[in-house]
């Protein structure tokens, strides 16, 4: 098959997020890995009666309730909505807080959760040659945009793809086509001569194919199709694997 344009998701298909390299703090008598103490940091210069094990339980609340509407009907929750659960879980009003503290904790949480990505070594190389023969694209499910582009910008491939689609800008998440949609109304190019790469059969995969587009499921550990799910175009163990597929 030969294609115009091949799209990638971004966390655990280009980028692979690494817990280890989260900060580390004590709750609890345990060490756990969480940006909350970045965020605690900032918190107390407003609200110092607030400590650190209740900064991180709301942190937590707040991506448990996210998750859960996320799951309803796969609409996006923002990262400032995200935040301001978090806020409400803590009993402060963030009205009354100063312009702009909002923002300072989701760029915090953003620079650790940037920091926490690994970018594989022979990733660079592979984008950088489809970059010279397809359109590229990247197709995120992401509560905040900033956050894509700067991993992208730390791994020095953000300028081979031509639009960077993350689902807090459109909205919905995949395998909603509303995303993919967009992606590739910005490409200018059709679902049928298009290849989406991704990790996950059913928001990937599955996203993909109710469009008509082809599908690379990086399946890493050779994990059963859910079901529901069609087998995909393609299925490989690492990203690498593409290079043959594509005739690199």
């Amino acid at each position: 098959m030969t294609y115009a344009a091949v799209l990638f998701d971004l966390f655990d298909t280009l980028v692979r997020f690494d817990r280890e390299r989260m900060p580390e703090i004590r709750i609890a008598g345990k060490t756990v890995r969480s940006s909350a103490g970045m965020l605690h940091a900032i918190l107390k210069t407003q609200a110092p009666q607030i400590d650190l094990e209740r900064c991180y339980d709301a942190l937590g609340e707040s991506w448990r309730e996210a998750e859960r509407l996320r799951a309803l009907d796969h609409r996006e929750v923002p990262a400032a909505a995200r935040f301001a659960h978090f806020f409400r879980r803590l009993g402060l009003d963030e009205a009354a807080l100063p312009a702009g503290f909002g923002r300072a904790l989701i760029d915090a949480h953003r620079g650790a959760l940037g920091r926490a990505a690994e970018f594989p070594a022979h990733h660079g190389p592979l984008l950088r040659r489809l970059a010279e023969r397809y359109r590229l694209a990247v197709v995120s499910n992401f509560d905040y945009t900033p956050t894509a582009l700067d991993i992208l910008e730390r791994a020095g491939v953000v300028e081979l793809f031509e639009t960077i689609v993350v689902s807090d800008e459109v909205g919905w998440r995949k395998p909603r086509r509303d995303i993919f949609d967009a992606a590739l109304g910005r490409l200018g190019v059709r679902a049928e001569e298009s290849l989406f790469v991704g990790d996950r059969a059913d928001m990937d995969v599955l996203g993909a194919q109710r469009i008509g587009m082809d599908a690379a499921w990086i399946n890493r550990d050779g994990e059963p199709l859910p079901s529901g799910v069609a087998a995909p175009t393609y299925e490989i163990r690492d990203l690498g694997e593409l290079a043959a597929i594509l005739k690199l």
